[in-house]
């Protein structure tokens, strides 16, 4: 009898495991990334202008760009989705960016990009996730880089059906903007978010997700920067303006309970009480975030090792988690 009871109790351990209820989350690999295509398959930059480039090629595509206020001088992640003029997703073979200031002078390029994905585990996926990614659930990362400070444009070519297509920018991106979130290698700022102890219990108040994500609730951000990895996630699910909020808190659920073990997953709304009506929450202040969703992972001594700006995969997550273990 009680070796009966040993094995249905580490069955039921083991089922509890596989379904993400672990508090220490799961010591799954991260995914390997996604290849990107060859750069050599696409024009180069090369004594040209940005309509140098694309003479002579068909439009019809355009860019759009989720990384929009965080990107700086250098090399950057810029996350993107194809869309047809209907705002259709389109699912394409292959695809580079090109910068270049909104003149079309300072070409750079081109920057191939991996094709990532917003799915889930349907363990993971909340209630809101369906309607949110009724348009598509595949997007694009680059590592585009800009030559200088200041206005400039992400221009895409794609391929589809055989033919080079040209995704023409939605705006221009504003470049290395001062004030804005920190960066790579900056210490993480320093605040307190609320716990379900704090409001009673009641978990709705922290999170518009349904139903709430209670293992990212638990804890205080200022409690555990500097003394263990943290992945901090502003995203209001059920009241983001690009409807991405909610598809990313699903992934964080799902890098938490498959591979996050030893690292502390905390989800933080953007509003006050939850009411677009009202003023940013102060944490989001301090951070100075003008858009959401946004993903920082700190490492144990409370330095920022990656930070996302928009739409992010389970696989960019988990191996940016796999690095601070």
């Amino acid at each position: 009898m009680a070796r009966l009871l040993l094995s249905l109790l580490a069955a039921a351990a083991v089922a509890l495991s596989a379904c993400g209820g672990s508090d220490d989350g799961g010591t799954a690999p991260a995914p390997t990334q996604p290849p990107a295509a060859a750069p050599a398959d696409f024009p180069t930059v090369k004594g040209k202008t940005m309509n140098e480039l694309i003479a002579g090629l068909p439009k019809g595509a355009i860019l759009n760009v989720s990384s929009f206020s965080g990107q700086r001088v250098g090399r950057n992640r810029l996350g993107f989705a194809i869309v047809d003029r209907a705002n259709k997703q389109i699912d394409v073979s292959e695809v580079a960016v090109y910068t270049a200031k909104p003149d079309g002078t300072d070409l750079r390029g081109p920057f191939t990009a991996r094709k990532e994905s917003l799915e889930v585990d349907t363990r993971y996926r909340s209630q809101q996730t369906t309607s949110d990614l009724a348009s598509g659930d595949t997007f694009y990362v680059a590592d585009a880089v800009y030559g200088s400070r200041g206005p400039h444009v992400a221009l895409g070519l794609v391929r589809l059906d055989g033919r080079l297509i040209v995704a023409d920018p939605v705006a221009a991106l504003p470049i290395g903007r001062k004030n804005g979130p920190p960066d790579v290698g900056d210490r993480a700022i320093r605040v307190h978010t609320e716990t379900a102890a704090d409001v009673g219990g009641d978990l709705n108040k922290l999170s518009t997700r349904k139903p709430p994500p209670a293992d990212m609730l638990n804890t205080d951000f200022a409690d555990v920067v500097g003394r263990k990895p943290v992945v901090l996630l502003f995203a209001t699910p059920a009241l983001c303006q690009s409807r991405t909020c909610g598809p990313v808190v699903d992934i964080a659920e799902q890098v938490r309970g498959q591979s996050g073990k030893g690292v502390a997953f905390i989800q933080q709304e953007i509003y006050q009480d939850n009411d677009p009506g009202k003023p940013f929450r102060s944490q989001v202040l301090a951070w100075h975030l003008p858009t959401e969703p946004w993903a920082f992972v700190v490492d144990r001594q409370g330095r920022i090792s990656a930070r996302f700006e928009g739409v992010f995969s389970v696989g960019e997550l988990a191996r940016a988690v796999e690095r601070v273990k």
